[in-house]
């Protein structure tokens, strides 16, 4: 990777961080905002709220990605930055239920900053350079998730925690700044045409990428909503601090493996790499829906955190050897789109199996995801053996 090539990484790497802080850390305090700021208790409009931006970029997504095809991946990527600035502020603002539920709505549809940071990353990478980076944005969605929530709640203490998304609504701002610093790009296309290689036949269609990133998601989203709940059920002389630092185990752990394992076992796509993740971790959620002490908890979540790394950075050699410049807005769109409906109907089944079956059914849920998807791994594995690396 060129030092060029490092740098466009680098920002758009923390221009999606910072934008994804307030996306990812300000959703778990709904129910806060609408009590406090909106005064509305009804319970279940906190996790009616926390899908709606979530379905809206599953809709979205693929829409924005062909017009990233069509206009440029460069004004694409500003237009979610901005997007995201407009809606935070209207949320800042709001003064009923309605109008912050209208909020999230634009949220949802204005925003796709993941799928539109891919995409134009596309434009200045390819091959196992490009892999690298998507697993970079991947390890900076990842830190988002881990110390948003941290730091956000040390402000929730306000009179009216609503008003924070108004100075949140300055980060991505400052993102669509930087953004617009960068090259317009087609780095990758120029340095393919200077230097020409043959291209290999891809391991795996578009399509069947999109199937194996949706039960991917679903397994491991299915078992968010609940494993607090379900540790302190277990566990009851267990801290809330100590539950949420077993609840962020598995994202530490890829925050500090995927840089490394990136560069060994991300070079190439190989269905094998995947199926050997996605077993590992139908394997580790399997073993958490047993009774089990807390140290032995710990040891699944540790290899729960290595087989999702594993799993992602499978996804994005698969993905990086199907793309180029000119499809990338299309594929990441859908790729996106995919991992969004993969999260929303983990969070509605999930939440129909806990009422079936108690809280420890999401680890269930999520390994029974992964079977299908794991013997749909190998069945093409089969089909083409000759095609395990691209």
């Amino acid at each position: 990777m060129s030092a060029n090539t490092r740098r466009v990484v680098a920002v758009v790497m923390l221009c999606h961080f910072v934008a994804s802080f307030a996306a990812l850390g300000m959703p778990p305090f709904f129910a806060q905002i609408l009590q406090r700021s909106l005064n509305n208790d009804v319970p279940w409009l906190a996790g009616t709220f926390y899908v709606v931006p979530t379905l809206l970029a599953a809709l979205s997504a693929p829409w924005w990605g062909r017009l990233a095809d069509r206009f440029g991946k460069k004004p694409l990527l500003l237009r979610a930055q901005l997007g995201l600035a407009l809606s935070f502020l209207l949320a800042g603002f709001a003064t009923s239920t309605s109008g912050f539920f209208a909020a999230l709505v634009l949220q949802g549809v204005l925003g796709g900053t993941f799928a539109a940071s891919n995409a134009y990353l596309a434009t200045v990478a390819s091959g196992a350079t490009l892999t690298r980076s998507l697993t970079a944005m991947q390890w900076s969605a990842r830190a988002a998730l881990v110390a948003a929530p941290a730091a956000l709640g040390l402000w929730m203490g306000v009179e009216s925690p609503i008003v924070l998304y108004r100075w949140l609504a300055l980060l991505p701002l400052v993102s669509a700044v930087l953004i617009a610093l960068l090259p317009a790009g087609g780095m990758a296309a120029s340095a393919a045409r200077r230097t020409p290689t043959p291209v290999p036949t891809a391991p795996a269609t578009p399509r069947q990428i999109y199937a194996l990133q949706f039960a991917f998601i679903f397994a491991t989203v299915a078992t968010f909503p609940y494993f607090i709940s379900d540790v302190q059920l277990r566990l009851p002389t267990l801290s809330a601090a100590a539950a949420g630092l077993l609840f962020g185990l598995p994202h530490l752990v890829y925050l500090l493996a995927a840089p490394l394992l990136s560069r060994r076992v991300g070079a190439t796509p190989s269905l094998g790499l995947l199926a050997a993740g996605y077993g590992t971790l139908m394997l580790s959620l399997a073993a958490q829906a047993v009774p089990l002490d807390l140290p032995a908890l710990v040891g699944w979540r540790l290899l729960m955190g290595m087989a999702m790394t594993v799993g992602f950075i499978g996804l994005h050699a698969l993905v990086a050897g199907v793309v180029n410049a000119g499809n990338a807005g299309r594929t990441f769109g859908w790729f996106e789109s995919s991992s969004k409906w993969g999260g929303v109907a983990a969070g509605v089944m999930a939440g129909a199996a806990v009422g079936a079956a108690g809280t420890r059914a999401p680890f269930l849920l999520g390994a029974a995801a992964l079977a299908p998807a794991l013997g749909y791994l190998l069945l093409i594995a089969r089909r083409a053996p000759g095609a395990q690396t691209a």
